[in-house]
């Protein structure tokens, strides 16, 4: 990803889910194509189980089907979670895929509050989200209210990706287009699932 960096024009990738009802069995999921720093080349749609299993690879499956994967240099995305607690394996996406993984966060995780979430609502896998949640530490990126975990690259490299896809704000511009896109979609199936809902996750945990 050094060389990319060093380029004027690179390829990236960005994920988000959209709005969802903890109530729904499935969350919208967008993937983004990106020229940076700001020209759209593809975008896909798919969708995530809530709360379900196999966040990675969902995200794998959506991001082949954009036809970008070959040119795209990193994947962006917005927290380690998505569709509330279905975690995403960095690790196995990195090595799926064959390109880095970083995600990206606003807010320091509260860990103490998601540790007890994950044993209240997943008491029979509370310890395996959360060992996904720990792969990676958390780095803040210098200057801004970033925080950044990374896979299959090394902190200076991830910190200059997130620096130079951020158009406005303090979002990747590929992450954000990703969110709008995924949220514009609607909730892609309105089945209702039974008990109360819980809480959410959102953002990296080391």
């Amino acid at each position: 990803m050094r060389r990319a960096l060093a380029k004027h024009h690179f390829h990236v990738m960005g994920v988000d889910d959209g709005s969802f009802d903890r109530r729904d069995a499935w969350a919208p999921l967008a993937a983004v194509l990106m020229a940076v720093p700001s020209r759209v080349e593809a975008l896909r749609l798919g969708r995530v189980r809530v709360d379900g299993e196999g966040a990675a690879e969902s995200i794998a499956t959506l991001v082949r089907a954009t036809g970008g994967l070959d040119s795209a240099r990193a994947l962006l995305l917005d927290g380690a979670v998505v569709g509330g607690f279905n975690v995403v394996d960095l690790d196995q996406l990195t090595d799926d895929l064959g390109i880095p993984v970083v995600a990206v966060t606003h807010h320091p995780p509260d860990f103490r509050a998601i540790h007890a979430a994950l044993r209240k609502w997943f008491p029979r896998d509370a310890d395996r989200r959360w060992r996904r949640l720990r792969q990676h530490r958390l780095f803040r990126l210098p200057g801004v209210p970033v925080w950044i975990a990374a896979a299959g690259c090394g902190r200076l490299e991830a910190a200059g990706l997130v620096r130079r896809t951020i158009v406005e704000g303090h979002t990747p511009e590929p992450v954000r287009l990703a969110h709008l896109v995924a949220s514009a979609a609607g909730r892609p199936d309105r089945r209702i699932k039974d008990g109360p809902q819980r809480p959410t996750a959102r953002g990296p945990v080391a």
